[in-house]
């Protein structure tokens, strides 16, 4: 008889034990760095690295150059989350535009000082007198195209590629607090609610109070569609993708919510009993293996979970995901500070890197758990 897709897993989630000893790459502890991250971020504009960024006019235009990875998702979150509460549109780009010039503020962002594209941006941002500023590190040719005429914000800490959107956020939202009026992200408490989403998440928890371990469980042996139901989270819904590949060495897919909505009213993730009550019945090397079932997991927002929860009820295998969405018994944070938190208040964007957090350490979770 053929294996169970769950017979792949050789690590059970509530061996912590076991799950720390599979963590060869120590993936578990480059999750659990987004706080410090942001931390590292904050502690930099507390220094007045950014100062000379500031105006008595805000800017015309916010260009976010990056590649692609985790410094474009976190351009796209940025622009859906804030583009529309700040007098300056914030644009996502490749390269720099052709009509940028010195009302413009330019932010080129990336993990490669050598990528092309980005020293071509910062050198072209530089020579038409935009205010450029760098969020990659400031070496090579990124520095040498910009030295003594931009802001850098290199990473102070060592993560992999992998987990970095966070750091670009805070990086992000760093910027625009200081050029945009309006503009206000209290790095300090981020960090602490992400350290605390970090805790909640790691080995050491139980699975019934541990958001990641949950919904690795409810990943297991299924096939898995991301969905979000606006820009952000659709974004955020694809960040899950790349990660449950990138990471986690696993295929799954994204969708808008309208799309998941149209393939569950024709049919596809119903629940049919008389179905169940045969497979007890199945026999794999007669019939053939049963095919996989797929599981659903929409991400939203804490102010629109009641109202997208309302939209998918009634259909099978569809779980709704929120910052918020955490067990009562991890109240309970011990000596880690933050870790007795809960998001209930975040605003939009830390409900996002909440929301990312927790979705990368599952897809660290889904690694291992393979041994």
């Amino acid at each position: 008889m053929n294996a169970s897709p769950l017979s792949a897993a050789v690590v059970d989630l509530d061996d912590t034990e076991g799950l720390l000893a599979a963590d060869r790459q120590g993936l578990l502890r480059a999750a659990s760095m987004a706080g410090a991250q942001v931390r590292a971020t904050a502690a930099a504009l507390d220094e007045g690295v950014l100062e000379s960024l500031r105006s008595d006019a805000p800017p015309r235009t916010v260009v976010w150059v990056a590649g692609r990875g985790s410094a474009e998702t976190a351009g796209s979150l940025l622009a859906a989350v804030l583009g529309g509460t700040i007098s300056a549109p914030i644009v996502v780009a490749t390269e720099a535009p052709p009509w940028l010039g010195a009302l413009d503020v330019l932010i080129v962002a990336g993990e490669d000082s050598g990528d092309p594209s980005l020293v071509t941006a910062a050198a072209t941002g530089v020579r038409r007198g935009a205010r450029v500023v760098v969020i990659a590190p400031y070496e090579g040719p990124l520095r040498d195209a910009t030295a003594g005429r931009s802001v850098a914000l290199p990473p102070r800490l060592a993560v992999p590629d992998d987990f970095t959107l966070v750091r670009y956020l805070a990086a992000g939202l760093a910027v625009l607090g200081v050029i945009a009026p309006g503009v206000y992200a209290d790095l300090a408490a981020m960090a602490d609610e992400l350290d605390a989403e970090a805790f909640r998440n790691s080995a050491g928890r139980e699975l019934f109070t541990n958001p990641a371990k949950e919904l690795t469980q409810r990943m297991a042996g299924r096939d898995v569609v991301f969905a979000g139901d606006t820009v952000a989270m659709l974004t955020l819904a694809r960040h899950a993708c790349s990660m449950m590949l990138r990471v986690a060495q696993q295929v799954v897919g994204g969708a808008g919510l309208s799309d998941v909505l149209v393939a569950l009213g024709s049919g596809w993730g119903r629940d049919s009993h008389a179905g169940h009550e045969a497979s007890i019945f199945h026999d794999e090397e007669i019939d053939g293996p049963l095919p996989r079932r797929t599981r659903t997991i929409v991400l939203t927002s804490d102010a629109d979970r009641p109202g997208v929860s309302a939209r998918l009820r009634g259909f099978d295998d569809v779980d709704v995901m929120n910052a918020n969405d955490v067990p009562d018994a991890v109240t309970t944070g011990g000596d880690v500070p933050g870790a007795e938190m809960t998001p209930g208040n975040a605003r939009p964007e830390q409900q996002l890197a909440l929301l990312a957090v927790r979705l990368e350490m599952a897809a660290v979770y889904q690694r291992l758990i393979r041994g």
